[in-house]
């Protein structure tokens, strides 16, 4: 079994994510192995698809945005599928404490750690599915989380009960399949600077949104 510390030492680079030059990630980049390797070749070396290695246009709009306006963050809050822990990271850079980086890959955890660690905050991670379970938090964030149906509703109908019971939920998102097109309060749009391998353009259209409560945030 693959130690996710060693794999995440041997096949990244500490860098900054283009919107957000304030913090710097173990990111995968053009020139290390990581990026070239196939599904098969991962499976073998039993470590997941290695979302975690990339900045995702919606997190990176998230972060973006909390960095700017750390009034939004202000509490606990919970980044859910954090992956690389860019959002977690951010929340924490703005003020917001205890921070909570969830994500069910135990590779992104450890990266979470390693990137927590090389930003000088305090970020606590989980693997647990949190999706159902009771919120503690001031202020929810997710970015980039609605490009699969199953995940995307269950995710939806737990983020509403969520905020109707009075927390402030903020989604980065650049236009996926299973985004809602409704209940939401569009706060912020960015350009975001992305990898053509991955998104098949360089710059996508990213909006931050707040998860509307009552009427208008019925399902979509």
């Amino acid at each position: 079994m693959t130690d996710p510390f060693d794999f995440i030492r041997a096949n990244t680079a500490l860098l900054p994510p283009p919107l957000v030059p304030e913090v710097k990630l173990h990111l995968a980049t053009e020139v290390l192995p990581l990026w070239r390797l196939t599904e098969e070749e991962l499976q073998e070396r039993g470590v997941p698809p290695p979302y975690w290695a990339f900045a995702w246009a919606g997190g990176q709009a998230l972060a973006r945005y909390v960095l700017d306006h750390p009034d939004v963050v202000r509490g606990a809050v919970l980044d859910f599928g954090a992956g690389s822990g860019l959002v977690a990271i951010a929340a924490a850079l703005a003020g917001a404490a205890p921070v909570l980086a969830a994500d069910i890959d135990r590779f992104a955890t450890a990266a979470i750690e390693f990137n927590a660690q090389a930003n000088g905050v305090a970020v606590a991670t989980t693997s647990d599915d949190l999706i159902g379970g009771p919120v503690s938090w001031n202020t929810i964030l997710v970015g980039d989380m609605c490009y699969e149906r199953p995940l995307a509703e269950r995710l939806l109908v737990w983020l509403k009960q969520a905020a109707a019971g009075g927390a402030t939920v903020l989604l980065g998102d650049p236009g996926r399949s299973y985004f809602p097109k409704s209940g939401l309060e569009k706060l912020a749009a960015y350009q975001v600077a992305v990898t053509r391998d991955l998104e098949d353009r360089e710059i996508r259209d990213t909006g931050v949104y707040r998860l509307l409560t009552g009427a208008g945030a019925g399902p979509t």
